[in-house]
């Protein structure tokens, strides 16, 4: 289908939504914010069932009473009906590809409304390598953008069974730094980073921005790092020509055998089995979602 540009005005700014695929169960849009710090947030209404993943800034998230701070690789969860705010305290620009399904797909997929119900979802090594394949797929550098939105759903159900993000609660000042932290912790994922280094960018101690951080994103310094690292092995495996060698040093890994195991345990399969994957070969991906469901 031809690309469709749509503009969607907000009260200080624009959001430009730019859907990428649509067919009976799944539309797929691509949205780009701009919105500026200084503009005051207002509450929105989810028109559906819809999966968002960040693929880059950050934003805040309240839904239900609970508030969750989303940065590259988290999820925000949508359900008919439920009302929302976005904060933009960073505006730094965030993208998100946001995956909108139909109620009959998600009946089919076997999810509870109220499994829908997550609001905000950590980065995950389970969903950001399935969130960059389907990203690269919609953005038509590689086959099966449908197939791959559903298998999105199927892997985030499956997790959503029994797991639910934690609503973030520490004071303001520190919320900041945590966000500052990932924004800095994304820009430098290629470099080699440690705690002492990255408390020190946002000016805390090692054990106060352990802790913070980690209340405040629902992961560790490290995880948060480590699946920065695994988001981009991914967008590089499936959009690029590199060697496999060659992607897990550019990424940050400085052991391939390490790159290899770590890759094949938060995706199912191996980097090149990922490759084939993105060119088309869905039945990678298809055995490995019914071995975990």
């Amino acid at each position: 289908m031809a690309r469709r540009e749509r503009v969607a005005p907000l009260q200080f700014g624009q959001v430009s939504a730019t859907t990428l695929l649509e067919t009976r169960s799944v539309r797929v849009d691509d949205y780009r914010c701009k919105v500026d710090r200084a503009e005051r947030p207002y509450t929105e209404l989810h028109a559906g069932f819809s999966i968002a993943y960040v693929r880059k800034g950050s934003f805040g998230y309240r839904t239900g009473g609970k508030s969750y701070e989303l940065v590259a690789g988290s999820l925000l969860v949508g359900r008919p009906g439920d009302e929302y705010v976005c904060t933009h305290d960073h505006a730094v620009g965030d993208e998100c590809l946001a995956l909108h399904f139909a109620p009959a797909l998600v009946a089919e997929l076997g999810a509870e409304p109220e499994r829908w119900r997550a609001g905000g979802l950590p980065p995950l090594p389970e969903l950001v390598v399935l969130g960059e394949l389907a990203q690269s797929a919609a953005a038509g550098k590689s086959a099966g953008a449908e197939e791959l939105a559903l298998f999105l759903a199927a892997r985030f159900v499956a997790l959503a069974s029994g797991r639910h993000a934690r609503a973030a609660a520490p004071a303001e000042r520190d919320r900041r730094r945590a966000v500052d932290a990932a924004l800095w912790l994304e820009a430098h994922s290629h470099e080699e980073v440690d705690l002492a280094r990255t408390a020190h960018a946002v000016g805390l101690s090692a054990f106060h921005f352990l802790r913070t951080f980690t209340k405040v994103l629902g992961v560790t310094p490290h995880q948060y790092l480590l699946r920065a690292r695994l988001r981009n092995a991914a967008r590089l495996l499936a959009d690029e020509e590199r060697s496999i060698t060659e992607v897990a040093y550019r990424v940050g890994f400085a052991d391939l055998s390490n790159f290899v195991r770590t890759f094949h345990r938060a995706a199912g399969v191996s980097p090149r089995a990922f490759r084939r994957a993105a060119r088309g070969d869905r039945k990678i991906l298809q055995d490995r979602l019914a071995a975990s469901l």
